[in-house]
């Protein structure tokens, strides 16, 4: 994979496809290969160019299981994806979820010449209490290098970022905890680093009313770790905003229910209004 040098660091991405330039970014401690399961086929079948990349922290840092970490902020992981979009030869349209749609709502209030369509899934512009302090409890089990039993592990993550409509299902429940089981383990200090941007978000609500780029608000009706409340608070803020909430499905929404999530995007970076 291609590797661009932002801001002291070599960002890796992959291009596929021919056509409008779409730039998706993952959220907290996911590598950008995240997006090939579902939403780059669907993209580049739709006639799009689709870029995905592993954020700061995620590919440029060695993993690690210590008490050190990359200090980001922010503004550093919109500016590496604003590099990235002029490198590609932007403007392009910007998907992102959780924290990524976080970068997306910020890239096109500061730099709106390169946003053409945004879709923020999982999308907030604060964090309620009960996120800053699992966000608190997660950034402590690192502090202090404890490690939680992968099974169990693996059972919180399920819980917390699936629906349960989705885990109802025995198979599909199975499938999943044994999936988030394999990827369980020491959390490394690029996550770490992500998670401290996370805890130091303002509450961007106001400043949203300045963005003038069309944006689809994505809501997940079972997601534990963004309430629907969250998104629908960005889409009433941003001038012009859709939102659209997805049923029966969670944090993982994007990966729970494909189809309708793909065909969401499809057709809003197809409007010509």
């Amino acid at each position: 994979m291609p590797t661009l040098a932002v801001n002291g660091l070599d960002l890796t991405y992959d291009v596929v496809g021919d056509g409008d330039l779409v730039v998706l970014v993952m959220g907290t401690g996911a590598n950008g290969h995240v997006w090939t399961l579902h939403q780059v086929p669907a993209l580049v079948d739709a006639g799009y160019r689709v870029a995905t990349f592993d954020a700061r922290g995620i590919s440029p840092t060695p993993r690690r299981a210590d008490t050190a970490y990359p200090r980001m902020t922010i503004n550093d992981l919109v500016d590496d994806v604003a590099q990235l979009i002029e490198h590609l030869g932007g403007p392009a349209h910007v998907v992102g979820t959780s924290l990524g749609a976080r970068v997306v709502q910020e890239l096109a209030l500061s730099r709106p010449e390169l946003v053409r369509r945004g879709v923020a899934m999982a999308a907030h512009g604060r964090l309620d209490e009960v996120n800053r302090r699992l966000t608190a409890g997660e950034r402590q089990l690192f502090d202090t290098s404890v490690v939680l039993p992968a099974e169990y592990k693996a059972a919180i993550d399920a819980i917390l970022n699936l629906s349960p409509a989705t885990l109802r299902d025995a198979g599909k429940a199975r499938d999943w905890l044994d999936i988030l089981a394999f990827s369980a383990g020491p959390m490394d200090s690029g996550e770490r680093g992500q998670l401290e941007v996370s805890a130091q978000l303002e509450n961007r609500l106001g400043a949203y009313t300045a963005i003038t780029n069309p944006l689809l608000v994505i809501g997940f009706a079972d997601d534990r770790m963004i309430p629907t409340f969250l998104c629908r608070e960005v889409a009433e803020a941003v001038p012009g905003a859709r939102y659209v909430e997805v049923p029966d499905a969670g944090h993982f929404g994007y990966l729970e229910r494909p189809k309708t999530v793909n065909q969401l995007i499809l057709d809003f970076l197809a409007a010509q209004s």
